[in-house]
């Protein structure tokens, strides 16, 4: 088994739509950021090549492509993970975690895991996503961003038959 651990935070601004695990969240402010800036998407991508050791996710999709201005963190995911997929690896499970204060993410973390679930190509129980806030202390209790950690666990193709 190998495991990755990623990280992502991006600043809230109003005028952007704010998208999280491909989901499009209802709040009057989204994520800034190059992509749709979906930092639980990006925090799984920085994962998943971390548990590969395959770089990391500004190696991989830097912000000077136009080409990605906008894109959708869920196809950079499916890219990511296809180079995984390619060289033998397969998903055991992955866990992330949303830290925001607002808005109250809960109703919309099943579309969340289905989403990651159907790229990865494995089932809704092999993919966990929770959220909690930070309780007012910091710039994430200010309401200014959000941010996610992630953890993925894969089978290593050297051990599989």
């Amino acid at each position: 088994m190998r495991v990755g651990v990623g990280w992502d935070v991006h600043r809230l601004v109003p005028g952007r739509p704010l998208v999280l695990g491909g989901v499009t969240v209802p709040f009057p402010q989204g994520l800034e950021g190059h992509s749709d800036a979906d930092a639980l998407c990006h925090a799984l991508i920085d994962a998943l090549l971390g548990a590969a050791a395959g770089g990391d996710i500004g190696r991989r999709f830097g912000v000077d492509d136009p080409a990605r201005a906008g894109a959708s963190s869920l196809v950079l995911l499916q890219e990511a993970w296809g180079t995984l997929k390619a060289r033998g690896y397969r998903v055991l499970n992955v866990d992330a975690t949303l830290l925001a204060e607002a808005p109250r993410l809960a109703p919309h973390l099943p579309g969340m895991v289905a989403n990651l679930a159907g790229v990865l190509e494995v089932g809704m129980d092999r993919v966990s996503v929770k959220a909690t806030t930070a309780k007012g202390m910091g710039w994430i209790g200010a309401g200014e961003g959000i941010a996610c950690i992630a953890v993925a666990a894969l089978a290593d193709p050297a051990d599989l038959p």
